[in-house]
């Protein structure tokens, strides 16, 4: 079965409004990342159709929950769940952010090759990239704790911002080491098709 038709089959199990375009881009992005995984070690997934459960539906069940039009990703990787999420949402603008050179330098070739004006790829420390404009929202995957996060990256939003962890897991230790400033808006149980454990959406703010 190609990849296409796997996507397509994971996407009826959800709500999304998928367009062929999209779908085509969706599955162009995990062809590249195959591709340049061999040089690159972009992530531990080898096989194409991991990465369609694993990076692409766990990053696109989240794009019913944004809101806004500027978002960042921080330790994006290889751009997850920003990339998906550009796709998903093209009025939007991401801004994908990361330390290292050659994540950055693949996510500029994904932007050129699947044409996607709307993501900003960065090479850069959160805590040293000052935003000319607060973001509306911050997202973060598998970067760090909880507490980390907003520790690093509170200088992102302005006081209407929200952070959004995506997570494993219910992160309940994570929850409790919540500095006093924030407070949890919601958290979203996410229904990944095809994905076994527990996938859950942290939206935060500050007070």
């Amino acid at each position: 079965m190609t990849l296409l038709r796997r996507l397509q089959d994971a996407l009826a199990h959800t709500d999304l409004d998928v367009s062929e375009l999209q779908q085509q881009q969706l599955v162009g992005y995990v062809q590249l990342m195959h591709k340049w995984n061999k040089a690159y070690n972009l992530t531990s997934v080898r096989d194409p159709n991991e990465m369609l459960v694993k990076h692409i539906l766990d990053s696109v069940v989240v794009a019913p929950y944004l809101q806004g039009s500027q978002f960042i990703d921080v330790g994006t990787g290889p751009g997850l769940p920003g990339i998906p999420l550009a796709i998903m949402l093209p009025e939007a603008n991401f801004t994908l952010l990361d330390s290292l050179g050659k994540r950055v330098r693949f996510m500029r070739q994904v932007g050129f090759e699947l044409k996607l004006p709307n993501i900003t790829p960065v090479q850069s420390r959160v805590e040293e990239f000052i935003p000319a404009v607060p973001f509306d929202m911050v997202l973060s995957r598998a970067f760090a704790s909880i507490k980390d996060m907003l520790h690093w990256c509170a200088h992102l939003v302005d006081s209407a911002g929200t952070f959004m962890a995506l997570k494993g897991q219910f992160p309940e230790q994570e929850m409790a080491e919540i500095p006093a400033e924030f407070y949890v808006q919601d958290v979203i149980k996410l229904r990944v098709p095809g994905l076994d454990g527990e996938r859950h959406l942290v939206k935060i703010r500050k007070h």
